[in-house]
């Protein structure tokens, strides 16, 4: 089990990120283990990031009313996501982390300055059925190797033209499939074990605490406003462990 310390500083980490979720809906894997990473080390932060970003998934992607929809529309994207992040997994396993956390840098970096530049993505069309599987497992190796679904994962997803609260549950779904399958994998490859398991678990309560206030503000905040503070934010952490990493 982590010492006290750790868990302290890693639960109001899980505060900040789950109110990040909380506003805009994504960000709490990403946000947590970006910093987390920044202090603790990319292993104990993907181990970390487990279970309060499976269970705010599942809270996220049971609400909107349109699960068997897109379900049928995206599961070969899911499918393909469980097997690439078990690959993603081996790659944590065999690779020096310090290069990991500088590729999670530049996902972030890059997420981040693409949003803020808020671009019209082109819809995929005729080509939907033959990339779904592909960005899928792209996104999967993302997600075993840094806990980020983001890149492509989120950005393909809001290219399927999907109204607002059906892109909101369409990340829930696949946030929680490859959580799922990211939970499989480490622990199939010996990193998640029941200390760290239940220190995640514990991090589930200011996760979710931090989610409600985040709802909380989101119905006072100008999201733009908001939306903007935060990935210039996020693009800093990444130009951070960017250079960290390799520098």
């Amino acid at each position: 089990m982590p010492d006290p310390q750790l868990l302290a500083f890693t639960a109001v980490i899980f505060l900040f990120a789950g109110s990040i979720k909380g506003v805009i809906g994504v960000g709490l894997p990403t946000v947590a283990v970006g910093l987390m990473t920044a202090f603790v080390g990319l292993h104990e932060a993907v181990q970390l990031v487990v279970v309060p970003a499976f269970l705010t998934n599942v809270w996220q992607g049971a609400m909107g009313g349109q699960f068997k929809m897109l379900v049928r529309r995206l599961w070969p994207l899911l499918m393909a996501s469980c097997l690439g992040t078990w690959v993603g997994a081996s790659i944590l396993v065999a690779i020096e982390p310090r290069y990991l956390s500088g590729t999670l840098g530049g996902l972030l970096a890059a997420y981040s300055f693409y949003s803020l530049l808020t671009p019209q993505i082109p819809p995929p069309g005729r080509w939907e059925k033959a990339l779904n599987p592909v960005m899928g497992f792209l996104a999967g190796i993302a997600t075993g190797c840094v806990a980020s679904f983001v890149m492509p994962g989120a950005l393909y997803l809001q290219a399927l033209g999907l109204t607002r609260d059906a892109l909101v549950q369409a990340m829930g779904i696949a946030f929680t499939v490859v959580t799922a399958a990211q939970a499989v994998s480490l622990t199939g490859h010996g990193m998640l074990g029941p200390d760290m398991g239940m220190a995640s678990a514990m991090m589930l309560i200011p996760a979710a605490a931090g989610m409600i206030g985040g709802q909380m503000i989101r119905r006072r905040l100008p999201a733009e406003t908001f939306r903007r503070v935060f990935f210039f934010g996020l693009l800093l952490l990444g130009a951070y462990l960017v250079f960290r990493s390799f520098f």
